[in-house]
């Protein structure tokens, strides 16, 4: 029985993904005139991982790709090579065709090697410049032909294809072949491929015997009798096979007996390739574990209660029960550790986009991160990059200046955007700060006026200015961008954070620059909730919406001419919603003055909902509606209560659009009682 290889590729893309991201963060913060070689070891060792991964898994264009750009890496590692800003861009255009490789046999997609060969013979191309040396001469590297009658004497000019399938008492004789792979390393790169197809069962498997074989290819110009060297002591107990790399044929003489990588899925999507794993710090592992441990003692507590219950026992019962509710409550809680993960894993992909947008836009741009250490939930993680992205590109294109704007204004040539992550009041913060041109007030209102979406007569403060550029198609830029457009898609990015139960915010101040705000839930799996009841109904909303609770009394309510009901709460109007008449569902309570008021606020707005009572606060897990039923409008999940009833959760933002209260008309009756009757 031979082993899938193809169950451990996962984990193969995983770590190469990683690798990817310490080589390009690295490369980023690489000077090429002050060369660290702490830095240059730091990628080389993430480019050799991946090549030896690669390798072993029968990836060969991503091992073959990867030699090349290793290969120019040791020589700078080894000072016989200098590193220039066009390397480094070099070297971050070949991480960027490794991701995709990698990418595409991990959605079993072709590789188109266009690019990655273009990219390929860059590199071949410097690797075949003269070298440097001290005395500022150069090694004249003499071209040799190709030839398939190599000598035992005679290097072969690309290295060396071979083939080793050694008897399975070579243990037993004393014999080590990875000390032999390490010998041949010595000599030059080398690619290793494992051949398990002869493994046998588990239960057949002896212990002292080498079921395996391997296919090496050794990028070394050395003769082959160095090589017969390293195999001297088995070449009578192996199969061995030892062949020139010729280039006209790669493909030569590598007997290719891998298990081959089969793509599970077709024609897949990049952009939604998803990490499916999770990496733990053992520190929680062991956390969960002491927490099982906590319940299995109180659970066996409970059962010896069971045998001999009497009523005297009942106090130890309660206390048992006790007990187990907050062994419960822990075991919940260092469960959702798990799933937290520092927010550095999302931050780190935008000093490339910095940098390479930097780049393209003629601008010089510093970036800073705080805050990566700030923990936040797998999924909210996974589905704030994007807004996130475009947030950054906005600031990117609209907020930072030139270089030569910036001087004229008295600027320093580089701008700064911050990326800055904290927790606060239960929620986490994510704010993207940009010391560029702020907005432009005067600009955003004269199209908002064009567009209808304000009157002539319409006075707006800062804020509500501000505001607009989140409103659907609305857009200041002159000229469409590529890159990103102020306005364009902005909605979208609001959209996508209201569906996280979070929210976005800017402040703007025009020459000094913006602060967008977001808000999100630590996690989506469980929230803080305030059950209601509305009839025979109950549900819960989110404890982190509600502003106030309150008894409504008559001059309190108002009505305005043709709309809706107000609730006059101190110095603003809030619209009334009523679950009653909004679900269609019978209420206790007949006239408004019977029930109660919570005000909750959502989209930027508070309303005041109509409840006949509130009931308890706990903490719910959240189940999918929409998953397991469909979407539904004011609605953004369900729970199981104790008593194995169903709960729905309120959506604050889905139950205003669903009740049809307008932004506008909500600020409308700010302005004062002129507008209620």
């Amino acid at each position: 029985m031979s082993i899938d290889l193809s169950q451990f590729h996962q984990v193969f893309f995983e770590e190469s993904y990683e690798g990817l991201d310490v080589m390009e963060s690295a490369l980023l913060n690489l000077q090429p005139d002050k060369v660290d070689s702490d830095t240059i070891n730091e990628i080389f060792r993430a480019a050799h991982s991946i090549k030896g991964g690669s390798g072993t898994f029968g990836f060969t264009d991503v091992a073959d790709f990867t030699h090349v750009v290793e290969t120019l890496l040791d020589e700078i590692r080894g000072e016989v090579r200098d590193i220039t800003s066009d390397t480094v861009e070099l070297f971050l255009k070949s991480v960027d065709c490794i991701r995709k490789m990698i990418q595409q046999h991990d959605v079993g997609d072709p590789y188109d090697a266009t690019d990655a060969n273009a990219i390929k013979a860059q590199f071949e191309t410097i690797l075949s410049n003269d070298l440097p040396t001290q005395a500022g001469e150069s090694l004249a590297i003499t071209p040799v032909t190709a030839s398939h009658e190599i000598q035992n004497d005679s290097p072969a000019p690309h290295g060396w294809k071979i083939y080793f399938k050694p008897h399975q008492d070579i243990l037993r004789t004393g014999n080590d072949p990875l000390r032999m792979f390490r010998e041949l390393e010595s000599l030059g790169p080398l690619i290793v491929a494992v051949d398990v197809s002869a493994l046998p069962h588990i239960s057949l498997i002896d212990p002292e015997a080498c079921y395996l074989a391997w296919s090496l290819e050794l990028k070394a110009d050395v003769p082959k009798a160095v090589i017969d060297e390293a195999f001297e002591w088995v070449a009578d107990e192996s199969e061995l096979s030892i062949t020139p790399v010729v280039v006209e044929d790669d493909q030569v003489s590598a007997p290719e007996q891998l298990t081959p990588y089969r793509p599970a899925v077709k024609g897949s999507d990049l952009s939604k390739v998803e990490v499916t794993s999770i990496r733990v710090g053992i520190d929680k592992v062991d956390d969960l574990i002491n927490m099982v441990g906590e319940l299995v003692i109180t659970q066996s507590m409970l059962g010896e209660l069971g045998l001999d219950f009497t009523m005297k026992s009942l106090p130890k019962l309660l206390e048992g029960i006790e007990q187990l509710s907050q062994n419960t409550r822990e075991l919940q809680e260092s469960v959702m550790r798990i799933r937290m993960l520092p927010i550095s894993f999302t931050f780190s992909r935008f000093p490339r986009l910095v940098h390479d947008l930097g780049r393209a836009m003629g601008k010089k741009i510093e970036l800073k991160l705080s805050g990566e250490q700030t923990e936040l939930d797998k999924t909210v993680m996974e589905k704030i990059g994007d807004p996130l992205v475009h947030l950054v590109r906005n600031s990117l294109d609209h907020g930072i200046e030139t270089p030569q704007e910036r001087l004229t204004l008295g600027k320093p040539e580089t701008g700064t955007i911050t990326l800055n992550a904290f927790h606060q009041g239960g929620k986490i913060v994510i704010q993207i700060i940009d010391d560029g041109a702020g907005l432009n007030k005067a600009k955003i209102l004269e199209k908002a006026k064009q567009n209808g979406m304000v009157s002539d007569t319409d006075v707006l403060s800062d804020d509500q200015i501000h505001d607009l550029i989140f409103k659907p198609g609305f857009s200041t830029a002159d000229q469409v961008s590529d890159i990103s457009g102020r306005g364009v898609g902005m909605d979208v990015v609001r959209r996508n954070i209201i569906e996280l139960n979070g929210s976005v915010e800017v402040e703007s101040t025009e020459g000094e620059g913006s602060v967008f705000t977001i808000r999100l839930p630590l996690t989506l799996a469980t929230l803080e909730g305030q059950l209601i009841r509305v009839g025979r109904q109950t549900y819960i909303l989110p404890l982190i919406s509600i502003v106030e609770s309150i008894q409504s009394f008559q001059g309190m309510l108002h009505r305005v001419v043709g709309g809706c009901d107000l609730l006059r709460l101190r110095d603003e109007y809030v619209p009334i919603i009523q679950l009653s008449s909004l679900f269609n569902i019978p209420s206790d309570s007949k006239d408004m003055e019977d029930g109660l008021l919570v005000v909750v606020e959502g989209d930027n707005m508070k309303v005041a909902i109509f409840i006949d009572d509130l009931e308890a606060q706990q903490q719910v897990v959240i189940k999918s509606l929409e998953e397991n039923y469909k979407k539904v409008e004011g609605v953004s999940g369900a729970t199981i209560l104790g008593d194995g009833t169903v709960s729905l959760i309120l959506d604050i933002a889905g139950l205003i659009k669903l009740a049809g209260v307008q932004r506008h008309e909500y600020k409308a009756v700010h302005k004062g009682d002129d507008y209620a009757a």
